[in-house]
């Protein structure tokens, strides 16, 4: 079947109770036991819940894996993830990565005595020169946030499983409609649910998937330990977003793509950053593991006076953390998603007090230009 039809038939679409076309909303934290001495499908609700279950299958299914979980946030699933190392492990990591990850990295698995390295993984040499006796990881963005750097999966994954590196990828910007890491060798995948997944800026998740049964068994172990599950209201509204996934995409990055191009021919801005350019480093690269370029994109105006300066002037863009809505949203790093990340790592990555982030929405992208040109001239 055809990914828009996937969506729609993944077989957890439909209540195995009552025949629902939705599977319902079950609020409960306990379920009775029939019979204490065999284990029941269902206990407690942070071990299981059947409106998180049918969730959890749904992504396993669309992303290709075999075991899917469903968390409070992105950041509890990634957090998550990383508690599947141990103290004294060393991992390498995109250089720039999500605020954040970054900040979990830096202020958190170090006390753990977990220790990262940033380093430029859109060339595999760093990566391997990054590699240490107690190396076990490989935590990737592709692309990247918010420089939409581009890695090679399948060559990463490669290189990862000659040193037994477990890799994580964040495929939040991709979904696994444009993009699925587990086809190119990758261990897990990550998303920030709240973003294209949930699709209306109305619901803060997280889900993981596991190609591998055994490996899909510890993180179960973790989730049900750590305990930052994703409550069943929310699991059925990120349900319901997914079932548009396809066409909430397709009209998203047509829109992206037509402002990305039409900011790389402004003067007032000094470098866009979208892997659908030509220009673009890495261009060719995700043209061979991604079917889209996706919606969002970045552009720098090379200061933070002129960054600000547009931000007050834009009507249409919600200006704001997040993105992946219906609505375009506009966000300045520096201070929004990357303000975990001290101001001189910002800078020596690349992330400028001029940059800015758009995520693209459903809106005519003739009027969001319209909008951003206004913008540019009376800002």
């Amino acid at each position: 079947m055809s990914f828009a039809t996937r969506l729609l038939h993944t077989g957890n679409e439909i209540d195995r109770t009552t025949g629902a076309s939705a599977v319902p909303i079950y609020q409960a934290s306990t379920f009775h036991q029939e019979d204490v001495d065999q284990a029941q499908p269902y206990e407690y609700a942070r071990s299981g819940n059947p409106t998180r279950e049918a969730l959890e299958r749904t992504i396993a299914t669309l992303e290709g894996g075999t075991r899917g979980f469903a968390f409070a946030s992105g950041m509890a699933a990634i957090s998550t993830a990383l508690l599947l190392f141990s103290a004294g492990d060393h991992l390498i990591a995109t250089d720039d990565i999500y605020g954040g990850t970054f900040r979990i990295l830096t202020t958190v698995l170090n006390r753990l005595g977990i220790e990262t390295t940033f380093v430029d993984v859109t060339d595999l040499e760093n990566i391997r020169a990054a590699i240490r006796p107690n190396t076990k990881g490989l935590l990737l963005e592709t692309p990247s946030n918010p420089l939409l750097q581009i890695t090679d999966l399948a060559g990463a994954a490669k290189l990862a499983k000659e040193h037994g590196l477990l890799t994580i990828v964040d495929n939040t910007f991709q979904t696994p409609y444009l993009q699925r890491p587990l086809d190119h060798g990758i261990d897990v995948v990550v998303h920030s649910a709240t973003k294209f997944l949930g699709g209306h800026s109305d619901v803060v998740a997280g889900l993981a998937v596991t190609k591998d049964q055994a490996l899909g068994h510890r993180l179960k172990q973790l989730q049900n330990s750590f305990g930052a599950v994703l409550g069943p209201q929310d699991c059925f509204l990120l349900q319901r977003g997914i079932k548009t996934l396809k066409v909430r995409m397709d009209a998203s990055c047509d829109g992206a793509e037509l402002v990305a191009r039409w900011l790389a021919n402004r003067e007032e801005v000094a470098k866009v950053y979208y892997p659908g350019l030509a220009a673009h480093k890495g261009h060719g690269v995700h043209l061979e593991q991604s079917s889209r370029s996706g919606a969002v994109l970045s552009f720098d105006l090379g200061t933070e006076e002129r960054a600000k300066r547009l931000m007050r002037a834009v009507k249409l863009p919600l200006v704001a953390v997040s993105l992946g809505g219906v609505e375009s949203i506009l966000s300045y790093p520096a201070t929004m998603s990357h303000s975990g990340m001290p101001k001189e790592e910002r800078h020596k990555r690349g992330i400028s007090d001029g940059l800015l982030r758009l995520s693209v929405g459903l809106e005519d992208p003739e009027d969001i230009i319209a909008d951003l040109e206004q913008a540019l001239q009376n800002g």
